[in-house]
């Protein structure tokens, strides 16, 4: 019977006292400082894992010209040949490596290997995992045959999906971040999926980050509804229904803008189109934060999430969530409670929600803090948590007979 890993499940005060130390081999097309959410957890997970003195061998493209390996005392980094990913501006797809991985593995043996993306540089990890007989764990972060309707590859959505499929079987175990994911995948025929959840950095996004002055600068009073808007600017996010919202939220509420934090290829044609909007691109860090805390309501339409980091940090940030009922925001939004969810596809609902809500400051108060109280619960130390376990029992299970991770690198916690 399938056992659901999430924040709850796993503290540190549930872990054995003595853990064998790991090496893993982790494997992804996309890391820090890139900027989107598979990059964004990855970090996270082997920060987590480095912290608990797992041995970490990170393979990943080269992102620039002058992009050379950051070795630390528990991490070496193997970069490979990548080329830019189209119509996804600032990312790579990394190359073929089956020998050089191959090579490496039979120098520099890992106890067990996590692959974070499914692009030909996951494949030949698979490849010479299969090859070495080393246990592998895939993510399943990115709805790609979701994404294929967005970028004129609709005709290829069952191939996409034919591939996705086989790539995670060939895995011992595929994790994935909601029960949601799960049960869409193992009606498709997935095999071996596993429920981690994600974490979110509450000393980072919290209420107390509300900046008055970067309120001003976008030109709302103090009582004035900001909707706010955080992620890519691409088809895929279901903009045209944001906007759709700002607009019915204006009609409620003439005093509401909108606010977009984020880059991507539609944001030229949405600034010329929407002046009435401001759009901040980019942002990171305590500076993000500050965007965030300083909105009313969050408005997250996307249906091609696994997850959608964003949503629970603007959750962590006090803010009125308006989204669909899926990904994340069904795993931790209870409606009308903390947060409020349109069923998918039912966009008319979804414009509902956020028109009530704009001229509506104590139910946007009321439900702001029940979010940031929620959020306060995902740890992502407990997430790592989670995904250590994992490794550590494909590790065990997997060994070649006669094999240990062994008392020379047991570590007492």
């Amino acid at each position: 019977m399938l056992r659901r890993m999430d924040a709850a499940d796993f503290t540190c005060q549930t872990l054995p006292s003595i853990r064998p130390q790991m090496r893993i081999a982790v494997v992804t097309e996309t890391y820090p400082p890139e900027v989107n959410g598979v990059a964004m957890t990855l970090g996270r997970v082997v920060d987590g894992l480095q912290a608990r003195n797992h041995q970490i061998q990170l393979i990943r493209p080269r992102q620039r010209a002058d992009d050379t390996p950051q070795p630390t005392a528990t991490l070496t980094e193997h970069l490979q040949r990548g080329i830019p990913l189209p119509r996804y501006d600032g990312l790579k797809m990394g190359l073929p490596a089956k020998t050089a991985l191959t090579r490496l593995w039979t120098l520099h043996r890992p106890d067990v290997v996590q692959i974070a993306t499914e692009g030909p540089l996951g494949w030949s990890a698979l490849a010479a995992a299969g090859k070495l007989r080393l246990p592998v764990a895939s993510d399943f972060h990115t709805n790609f045959h979701s994404y294929s309707s967005h970028y004129g590859l609709g005709l290829l959505r069952r191939a996409i999906v034919a591939y996705l499929r086989k790539f995670h079987n060939k895995a011992a175990v595929t994790l994935v971040p909601t029960e949601g994911i799960r049960r869409e995948l193992a009606a498709s025929g997935y095999d071996n999926l596993e429920i981690i959840g994600r974490g979110v950095d509450t000393r980072l996004f919290h209420p107390g980050r509300r900046d008055p002055a970067l309120r001003a600068r976008w030109g709302v009073a103090p009582d004035d509804t900001v909707a706010l808007y955080v992620g890519r600017l691409a088809a895929e996010k279901n903009l045209a229904l944001v906007f759709r919202a700002y607009d019915a939220m204006r009609e409620a509420h003439a005093p509401t803008r909108l606010v977009l934090v984020g880059d991507g290829p539609e944001r030229a044609a949405w600034q010329a189109k929407r002046p009435d909007a401001v759009f901040c691109g980019t942002q990171t860090g305590e500076t993000l934060a500050a965007h965030y805390a300083s909105g009313d309501v969050f408005l997250f339409p996307s249906l091609t999430e696994t997850w959608g980091n964003v949503t629970i940090e603007a959750m962590a940030s006090g803010l009125a969530v308006v989204a669909y009922d899926c990904a994340a925001a069904e795993e931790v939004i209870r409606h009308g409670e903390n947060g409020l969810k349109a069923a998918p596809e039912e966009a008319l609902s979804f414009l509902r929600e956020a028109a009530a809500l704009a001229p509506d400051r104590l139910l946007q108060r009321r439900l702001g803090a029940a979010a940031s109280a929620r959020a306060a619960q995902l740890s992502w130390d407990a997430i790592v948590d989670g995904f250590e376990r994992v490794l550590l029992r494909l590790a065990h299970t997997h060994a070649p007979a006669g094999a240990d991770i062994g008392p020379a690198r047991m570590r007492t916690t």
